[in-house]
């Protein structure tokens, strides 16, 4: 099994910037993706960013130029800088990890006009 803890949201007007992070324990994996997700009210859960054991990247297009995912391999953590926010980033941001598709408990962004 593997633990994933974040943390990192909070309230932010539009425009302000916020950092997640996540950090994986437990029988973790060699090499792995991990990544964010987020879930606004009433939709699907979206891809956000992921990023594998080796640094490459896969964005949304709708956060190419605002979000930049990144990793620390020694400490198993993954972190979302998010600037430029906009009101339509609101959502539950959720960690993920592969392999195992394991998720984190997920973290309120609010992003207010």
């Amino acid at each position: 099994q593997v633990q994933l803890v974040s943390s990192g949201g909070g309230l932010v007007q539009a425009g302000g910037s916020l950092r997640l992070s996540c950090a994986a324990s437990g029988r973790t994996f060699s090499p792995n993706t991990m990544g964010w997700y987020r879930q606004a009210p009433g939709k699907q859960r979206r891809l956000v960013a992921t990023i594998t054991s080796d640094r490459s990247t896969d964005y949304a297009d709708s956060v190419k130029g605002r979000f930049t995912i990144s990793r620390d391999n020694a400490k198993s953590a993954v972190y979302l800088q998010m600037n430029s926010l906009k009101p339509e980033d609101t959502a539950v941001y959720y960690c993920y990890y592969y392999p195992g598709n394991y998720w984190g408990q997920g973290t309120q962004v609010t992003v207010s006009s």
